[in-house]
């Protein structure tokens, strides 16, 4: 196991006793589920039993998993193309994210998403987005109809390191600011857009510094351990809902596998993802710091992986019996 300090379990006492132990074993195991889904998502891949492409998040799961915890009931939520984990930690059906990911009927979206577009407007996961930055400025949208119904909600949409070189970023976080809209700006820097490394395409040290330049709040987190992201997120969350409006929270996290199916990966060094791997994987060190504080021993901790595995073939055993779509229903949803 990880080695881990003292000094971690006191820095994070204030917070580890707010939760509480249940929420903590909730959040890690919650980890160890998207993870089992993104393992099985690839081996699906593999087998031919799913087309088009994908991207996993895999290494990613403490950013998705301290985000969502630090939201309320009824608050939105918009992604991107890597969010399978952002959908999960949303606290999606396990059944119905594998039925749409393997595009059958009792899908999310009727199976017509897939990877890429899962939604659950139910409970106000309006969506992943394949454009890059896309769902910036659909954020904007929202957070502009949250503060005409003057209700108390808030919205977090979470994007990549690529999507701040965009202009949509720029212009959404202009607006949010001179607007004061209740958004939380999450980017999830995960150090390549694409096979772009962040230091040849930023200028700065941090992604959160750019939220200065429009009057907002920046402040970078480990991306890597869920609570310093659900601590940064949760402020951001309420300075929202108290009226003065959005924040820009940077979190610096690592995909371990590549950006899509045809990725290569000939710009990185496999020494590189193994340091990532071994030193500074989230699911590890999230487990190390529960047995360390006395939340879970470490023979709990063995069984969570394994409960979630169990979770995800019951999921992909329900969507291989389920019926693909109809091609009579083909244009349902095309037209209002």
């Amino acid at each position: 196991m990880m080695q881990l300090s003292q000094d971690l379990i006191q820095r994070y006492h204030d917070v580890i006793e707010s939760l509480g132990p249940e929420a903590l074993k909730e959040m890690l195991q919650a980890m160890h589920l998207i993870r089992a889904f993104e393992e099985r998502a690839e081996q699906l891949y593999m087998l031919g039993k799913v087309h088009g492409t994908m991207h996993l998040s895999i290494g990613q799961e403490a950013t998705a998993i301290g985000a969502a915890n630090a939201m309320q009931d009824g608050d939105y939520l918009l992604n991107h193309h890597r969010g399978h984990g952002h959908c999960m930690a949303w606290g999606s059906d396990p059944n119905r994210m594998m039925a749409e990911f393997m595009g059958r009927e009792t899908g999310y979206c009727r199976g017509r998403g897939g990877s890429m577009h899962i939604a659950d407007v139910d409970s106000n996961n309006l969506g992943a987005n394949g454009i890059v930055a896309g769902g910036i400025p659909i954020a904007v949208g929202v957070g502009l109809s949250i503060k005409m119904r003057r209700t108390n909600q808030v919205c977090l949409v979470i994007f990549g390191d690529g999507a701040a070189n965009e202009g949509a970023f720029h212009e959404a976080l202009n607006m949010a600011s001179i607007w004061a809209l209740p958004i939380v700006f999450l980017c999830e820097n995960n150090q390549y857009a694409m096979s772009m490394p962040v230091e040849k395409a930023f200028n700065i040290e941090n992604i959160s510094q750019r939220a200065a330049a429009y009057g907002l709040p920046g402040i970078t987190v480990d991306g890597n351990d869920p609570l310093a992201v659900y601590s940064a997120v949760s402020e951001a969350a309420a300075r929202a809902r108290r009226g003065e409006g959005a924040s820009l929270v940077e979190a610096k996290t690592y995909r371990y596998k590549g950006h899509s199916k045809s990725d290569k990966q000939a710009y990185r060094s496999r020494e590189e993802v193994r340091d990532w791997q071994d030193n500074r994987d989230p699911i590890l060190r999230f487990a190390n710091l529960l047995v360390l504080a006395g939340v879970i021993t470490e023979a709990e901790a063995a069984t969570m992986r394994d409960q979630a595995i169990a979770t995800i073939d019951e999921a992909v055993e329900f969507s291989e019996n389920s019926p693909e779509p109809s091609v009579a229903d083909i244009l349902d949803g095309v037209y209002a």
